[in-house]
């Protein structure tokens, strides 16, 4: 059976929440999983437990510069090398699981961290049975027309805008 593409995105809390939440769901049925996120330090609430699960093997950069808008030229041409080289390595991993998550793929696109004709060339012909997901805002048409679920996060509230910080546990 083919495996499906799903993209979680929109401006509201919940994408990874809920690459996570399909993450655990695959490794209870027993299939494995490669997580992989861009942008993201690998220091989260949700990967700590996400390592502890057998079946599901976590990866990350290992020189995160945070957010895009506060990167230096130079800490956004290394973080091309560094997240073009880790999709590569997450890539060769999903030839043997039945789920690969690619967490902030979709920003990642947006800001020419991945090369998204890269992505679209293998998500095209990805491994037949590997469920893929994607995570983050705006999608573009192209990852949209490849998709097969497409569910968007739409925030109507958020305790960010009263100047609540994210807390662990809750929102990382």
């Amino acid at each position: 059976m083919a495996g499906l593409l799903h993209i979680y995105c929109g401006d509201g809390k919940g994408k990874t929440t809920a690459a996570v939440g399909l993450t655990v769901r695959a490794a209870g049925a027993g299939i494995p999983v490669v997580f992989a996120q861009f942008f993201k330090s690998g220091g989260s609430s949700e990967v700590k437990i996400l390592r502890q699960i057998a079946n599901v093997h976590t990866v990350h950069c290992q020189t995160v510069h945070g957010r895009f808008s506060n990167m230096t030229d130079a800490q956004r041409q290394q973080a091309r090398a560094d997240y073009r080289a880790l999709l590569e390595t997450t890539l060769e991993l999903a030839q043997n699981a039945g789920l690969l998550v690619l967490d902030e793929a979709v920003s990642a696109c947006n800001h020419g961290i991945l090369d998204e004709e890269r992505l679209t060339q293998w998500l095209s012909g990805r491994p037949d049975g590997l469920e893929v997901v994607l995570t983050g805002r705006n999608p573009s048409d192209r990852l949209l027309g490849l998709a097969d679920y497409v569910t968007e996060m739409k925030k109507l509230r958020h305790p960010y805008d009263r100047g609540v910080r994210a807390r662990p546990g809750i929102e990382f």
